[in-house]
């Protein structure tokens, strides 16, 4: 029989130094069963939300098993050039084939993590122990108060967290900014929430959602123009060199850059792997027309997609903003 502390040994789930410096340098006893949380999160009910994410990729066999492995994605659609993943029919992750790419360099501009939000405690419980069992590698853990995360790194180099959220009742706020940090997470009180001895994740949450996207920069100041200024994201957490988090509707994050590996990058190279575009999700029709009136007096027009329109950020990476 497995037990909590083997489960948390299997993935080096061990409360320790290195593990929450792993974090640091990623962000700066009811057993439910295997239900899965139907209700979407927080971070999906507000005026703008992240939707899907797309990543150049070389191996696209080994890409496609490792998410499906690691999260239990769905294969939505595939063919030789494109794989897309995702949950009760909601693409969230697009794999575009480009098996001669080289591989993006961590010090330019680019994917810093994609984050993958769990809807529920229990669903993030069931998910560690899945992975723990798996023998998954973890980068570091981390305690955000706002949130309890894990870090790891595609085959490929992407960076990824899987998360669940605490109450938003329970955020701390002053003024407009709030209350995040990095401190050592509580495994044991997580994999609490259910049984250890077993691995019942066998399917993705149908609510299992991409909560944030986290990006490496050249500038913080720029890029808050581009995302804050032209997207209309506001500032949530600011002050920490080098990074800076925004949201919509006083979500802790759905957008942070940082220029920790990559202060001033330029342009970043379009054939290489990596980040490809994301995807903001839009449901207000005035504020989907707000977006377009600011690129237009930018001087940015866009590029014309189906239910939106695609914009690249100062280093290339392209935001779709589409219709919710």
């Amino acid at each position: 029989m497995t037990t909590r502390r083997q489960v948390m040994k299997l993935a080096a789930f061990a409360a320790s130094q290195t593990a929450l410096m792993g974090a640091v340098r990623a962000e700066g006893g009811v057993d439910l069963g295997a239900a899965a949380s139907a209700a979407l999160p927080f971070a999906q009910q507000t005026p703008m939300r992240i939707g899907a994410a797309a990543l150049r990729v070389r191996d696209l066999g080994k890409m496609r098993s490792y998410y499906t492995d690691l999260l239990k994605l769905d294969t939505i659609s595939a063919d030789k050039t494109e794989v897309v993943l995702g949950v009760d029919g909601v693409a969230l992750l697009h794999l575009i084939h480009r098996p001669d790419a080289p591989l993006e360099a961590q010090t330019t501009a680019g994917l810093f993590h994609t984050a993958f939000l769990m809807p529920s405690r229990a669903d993030f419980a069931r998910w560690l122990v899945h992975a723990a069992l798996a023998r998954t590698p973890f980068d570091g853990f981390a305690d955000h108060h706002v949130s309890e995360a894990s870090y790891l790194t595609d085959p490929e180099g992407n960076g990824i967290e899987v998360y669940s959220d605490r109450p938003p009742s329970a955020w701390k706020w002053t003024g407009d900014m709030v209350t995040m940090g990095t401190d050592q997470l509580d495994i044991d009180s997580i994999v609490a929430q259910t049984d250890t001895t077993r691995d019942q994740y066998h399917t993705a949450p149908k609510a299992l959602r991409i909560g944030h996207m986290h990006l490496r920069v050249g500038d913080v100041a720029r890029g808050r123009n581009f995302y804050e200024g032209l997207i209309g994201m506001e500032p949530t957490r600011l002050g920490r060199p080098g990074v800076a988090f925004l949201s919509s509707g006083r979500y802790h994050h759905h957008i942070g850059i940082n220029t920790w590996q990559s202060a001033g990058s330029g342009l970043r190279n379009a054939q290489e792997t990596g980040l490809a575009w994301f995807s903001l999700r839009i449901a207000d029709d005035a504020v989907m027309a707000d977006r377009k009136r600011r690129l237009a007096a930018a001087g940015l027009s866009g590029e014309s997609i189906a239910d939106g329109i695609a914009i690249a950020d100062p280093w290339g990476t392209q935001v779709r903003l589409v219709k919710a």
